[in-house]
């Protein structure tokens, strides 16, 4: 019996314009996603970790951490939206079999992309001050909020490069890499975090007593912990990129690093309704937390523990949303329009159905979840409640994430966008400021689950239509 062809091989094939099974497109899209999915599991595991560790100093330190999450998350997700413009350009040249070109965008994306991530971080350490009471924080929290998120921007730059290279090898059909180096700096974190936050101190193993160096710097020492561990990977990341890809790496040939604007318009055309479009819903995200920050320390906490606890859920569909990227722009470089469908549908299906899986997982052992990041009764009985009604709508929130990945492929950008905005402003957050004046954060957690079986079943219509492959890479 012949061995089955591994996943270089299958991708050559979409190149080359030679046929693919079924089955082999479902195995070359497992081949993508898993990596993937396991980076993002080692995230959320590690993510339960920080949490609980930055959840034993107590309620009011939590919150102050909970209330900059989302701001982070918008910061995160601007570099990411930028970066995507030139991956996506990256992974159309592949498709079309010209590396060289390919080789070409990352010099560019390297240069442009950190330049753009030094004037990020300038702007966020201008509103790092005013911005805990411009979200609505209690007096007594805003100086922690206000350190932590001062302390992160620090290293957007190192975030940028990250993300860059990843994406980057990713486009490529490279998940392996990305994939081992997020678990590493996952473990970093913990451990930069373990001796960061925390005191000296004497700890009891096995009836022996030893002590335990520590920095003793609280929130601050969460934000060092993530930063630290972010600037390790991206060294380690930017050196495969550079130096090792089998297909990118910026050894096989000269070339330059002057950016042209023939490819940072492409890279515009790709990453503004991406970008605008993350800044809108994190801007929801963050007005939603400015609806929760007046019902006091307990409920911020439970938010951000929820947050935390559903990441267990969206882990497997954002792999599979980025192997359905980086599957889509391959073929669609290939010029291969009826592979593109059928890989797009095979995307769809597979995260709805395993996001419905751990759905019900998160459902029944709600209350566990929570008790892992928090030692409070209250916040551990309330975000439970939230993760419940939650669940429901997991499947078709699967089918946001990985139309959205589908979308991003093939470099169709701007209706996502509206769909999103119009998802996040006018129905989440419409029913949220209904909601919670008569049932709290229950409220404002069951209208964003009504909110994501709305946006997931608009995205299924638009991709059930062809007009989102209409994306040509001259």
């Amino acid at each position: 019996m012949s061995p089955q062809p591994g996943k270089d091989s299958l991708l050559r094939l979409i190149r080359d314009g030679q046929p693919l099974s079924l089955k082999q497109q479902l195995r070359l899209t497992l081949a993508l996603s898993i990596p993937a999915i396991l980076a993002n599991a080692s995230a959320v595991v590690m993510q339960f970790i920080d949490a609980a560790m930055v959840g034993q100093l107590g309620a009011d330190d939590s919150a102050s951490v909970g209330l900059m999450g989302t701001t982070n998350w918008l910061f995160e997700g601007v570099l990411s939206a930028f970066a995507a413009g030139y991956a996506v350009q990256v992974a159309h040249l592949l498709g079309a079999k010209r590396s060289v070109d390919a080789r070409q965008v990352v010099r560019q994306a390297i240069v442009v992309c950190l330049i753009f991530s030094l004037m990020l971080a300038g702007f966020g350490l201008m509103i790092c001050r005013p911005l805990p009471v411009w979200l609505g924080a209690q007096p007594h929290i805003r100086a922690h909020a206000t350190l932590y998120f001062g302390t992160f921007m620090l290293f957007v730059p190192f975030f940028m490069l990250d993300i860059v290279a990843s994406s980057m090898l990713r486009s490529s059909g490279n998940m392996r890499i990305p994939s081992m180096l997020n678990i590493l700096m996952c473990v970093l974190d913990v451990v930069f975090n373990f001796f960061l936050i925390f005191p000296t101190r004497q700890v009891t193993l096995l009836d022996h007593s030893m002590t335990i160096p520590g920095a003793g710097l609280g929130v601050v020492g969460a934000a060092l912990g993530t930063a630290c561990a972010g600037l390790v990977v991206a060294m380690l990341m930017m050196y495969y990129l550079v130096f090792r890809s089998s297909e990118l790496r910026l050894t096989i040939d000269r070339g330059t690093f002057k950016p042209t604007w023939k490819t940072f318009r492409k890279a515009i055309g790709i990453s503004t309704p991406m970008g605008l479009q993350h800044i809108m819903m994190c801007s929801a995200s963050i007005v939603i937390t400015g609806i929760v920050a007046p019902l006091g320390s307990i409920a911020l906490a439970a938010n951000s523990f929820g947050i935390t606890a559903e990441s267990l859920c969206y882990m497997s569909g954002y792999g599979i949303a980025d192997a359905a990227t980086t599957l889509i722009g391959q073929s669609l470089g290939a010029g291969r329009k009826r592979l593109t469908r059928s890989f797009a549908w095979i995307t769809v299906f597979l995260g709805m159905f395993m996001m419905g899986v751990m759905a019900v997982f998160m459902y029944v052992f709600a209350t566990q979840l929570m008790g892992l990041m928090s030692p409070v009764p209250e916040v551990v009985d309330l975000g439970a409640r939230c993760l419940r009604v939650e669940a429901w709508s997991e499947p078709l929130f699967a089918a946001a994430i990985i139309c959205y990945g589908v979308f991003v492929g093939a470099g169709y950008t701007l209706v996502p966008c509206g769909i999103n905005l119009v998802s996040m402003w006018m129905v989440r957050l419409g029913l949220s400021a209904l909601m919670v004046t008569t049932m709290g954060l229950y409220g404002v957690w069951m209208a964003m689950a009504i909110e994501l079986c709305f946006r997931g079943t608009v995205y299924l219509l638009w991709l059930s239509s062809k007009r989102w492959m209409r994306t040509v890479i001259d």
